[in-house]
């Protein structure tokens, strides 16, 4: 059993965007591309080998024989294609970025569009020249491809199952979808993966998988893996230390020592993440004054929030991507903890007086984020400190995330890790176009950063992004805070699979000794 710090929102990967879920369903669904163990080099997955055209236009996928879905379907081209087609034909409330987030960032919009802000389509076609090989044809070369094929989104269903489902809908508000039910039940979804469904109690907060013994790789090591939700990082602790479970993610920075000294196992995923705090400048008025969004950025200690909530090996961010990723500047425009400086640029803007309200989640912590309330409670004190006053706005993770995309918060702390090794991949994720959740128009910023992402050129990527990282802390839509190295626990019994920077760990590989 492995405890996690927040309930998966679905078992259909392709309508989340949050680490929690992606960590059931990567254990259910396989990718065209994966990649290595432990690191961030992009190999095979569901393809054995792949190709792009000259242009970046084409992508070709050379699929593994003899693969089979857990409802006995055979995979083949046909499938993928299935797959591509289902996402590019979403209607309704599928449309919503807060269901189909990477959908939209990665392959634009949809078939017909239903809305002026969604982007356009950049997916063209999915086409099978013969049972093995899968054509996919985009609009546009992007910095996204080839590491979109490896997203946890983009999981390959069982087109078996997409044909029972093509009737379901999502319903509700933007800011609290209700999802079809059979995202919600054992036994209505099928993958290749290691693992299958096999129930989801909600009320025990447990999904339990089993062993798929026709898995096209090695099968996994452990016959039936229940993931936990235990929302508390003590409680995952002392459970641990219990023999209720055999390991538990994002250890608390202070725990690492004593769990290692206790005769646990404790490795650390290398940095490659980021904790930020959010300006929405539609939820917030004020925030589209620029003076306003830098006098919080000189109000807020970083350096603080490094020294006493982050583990060791923390450090304060002065742009949105960490310094592991090419394209990282020197010469960003930085932000130092100057609290005169703030309240001079508050008072410039006519905003001495100033009211604002601040969103955090609860019953979570994430790898960028290991104590939300702490970093709230710092931040809030920072900003009173130079005359605004904060208003309070918490909610669990799963109502946090629809509710903060949706433009629910003015101000609000989130991050991200990185899905594969391309600074697009957190850049492109934001700032590519019009987004709800930073709620601001800026379409110098926005074409630029599709100058960078058609740019086939990796050398030339990597300068284009120097200079976008300079235009991004020059207008400063949000505050960066930290990157942080995240811990991850297993019992003395337990081999651990090997952990990754992306937090993309195959528990297939996870065995006792």
């Amino acid at each position: 059993m492995f405890a996690g710090a927040g309930d998966p929102r679905t078992v259909d990967p392709v309508l989340t965007s949050d680490g929690e879920t992606f960590r059931v369903t990567r254990q259910i669904y396989d990718t065209l591309l994966a990649h290595e163990p432990g690191g961030t080099e992009i190999i095979g997955g569901l393809a054995e080998s792949w190709e792009q055209s000259d242009d970046g236009t084409e992508w070709t996928f050379h699929l593994r024989d003899g693969v089979k879905f857990h409802d006995g379907e055979d995979f083949d081209a046909a499938a993928v294609c299935a797959n591509f087609d289902r996402w590019y034909n979403f209607t309704g409330n599928y449309q919503n970025s807060n269901q189909t987030y990477y959908w939209q960032n990665i392959f634009g919009g949809f078939a017909e569009n239903e809305d002026e802000d969604t982007p356009d389509p950049n997916f063209e076609s999915c086409s099978t020249p013969d049972d093995l090989t899968a054509v996919i044809e985009v609009k546009e070369p992007s910095a996204n491809y080839p590491g979109a094929f490896s997203l946890a989104s983009f999981g390959i269903m069982s087109p078996k199952v997409i044909d029972q489902v093509a009737q379901e809908e999502v319903t509700g508000d933007p800011g609290s979808p209700v999802l079809p039910s059979y995202t919600q039940e054992a036994g209505t979804v099928a993958g290749t993966g290691p693992y299958r469904l096999v129930d989801w109690d909600r009320d025990a907060q447990e999904v339990v998988l089993e062993r798929f013994d026709d898995h096209w790789g090695e099968n996994a090591k452990v016959k039936t893996l229940i993931i936990k939700t235990i929302s508390e990082e003590a409680a995952r602790k002392q459970a641990l230390e219990a023999g209720d479970i055999h390991g538990y993610d994002l250890v608390g920075p202070a725990d690492v020592e004593p769990l290692k000294d206790a005769g646990f196992q404790v490795p650390v995923r290398d940095v490659f993440n980021i904790l930020y705090l959010a300006y929405n400048q539609e939820a917030g008025e004020e925030l589209g004054d620029e003076k306003v969004r830098r006098a919080i950025a000189h109000a807020v200690d970083r350096q603080r929030i490094v020294d006493t909530i982050l583990p060791e090996g923390g450090r304060v961010a002065t742009q949105f991507i960490p310094e592991t990723v090419e394209g990282w500047s020197p010469d960003v425009t930085t932000y130092d903890h100057d609290p005169d400086k703030a309240e001079a640029l508050l008072q410039e803007a006519g905003q001495s007086d100033l009211e604002i309200d601040m969103c955090f989640p609860t019953e979570v912590t994430r790898p960028y984020m290991p104590a939300p309330q702490d970093i709230f409670d710092i931040i809030k004190a920072d900003l009173e400190s130079v005359g605004i006053t904060v208003t309070a706005d918490s909610m669990p993770w799963g109502d946090y995330i629809p509710h903060t995309d949706s433009g629910g918060c003015s101000l609000y702390l989130l991050g991200w890790t990185g899905d594969f090794n391309e600074a697009y991949n957190f850049l492109g994720t934001w700032f590519d176009g019009y987004d709800s959740a930073w709620g601001f128009r800026d379409e110098e910023l926005f074409e630029r950063m599709r100058e960078v992402s058609t740019t086939p050129d990796a050398d030339e990527r990597t300068a284009l992004y120097q200079e976008v990282n300079q235009e991004i802390m020059d207008y400063l839509p949000g505050l960066p805070i930290s990157h942080s190295p995240p811990s991850i626990a297993f019992a003395p019994d337990v081999t651990p699979p090997a952990v990754s920077p992306l937090t993309q760990e195959n528990f297939a590989e996870a065995s006792f000794s």
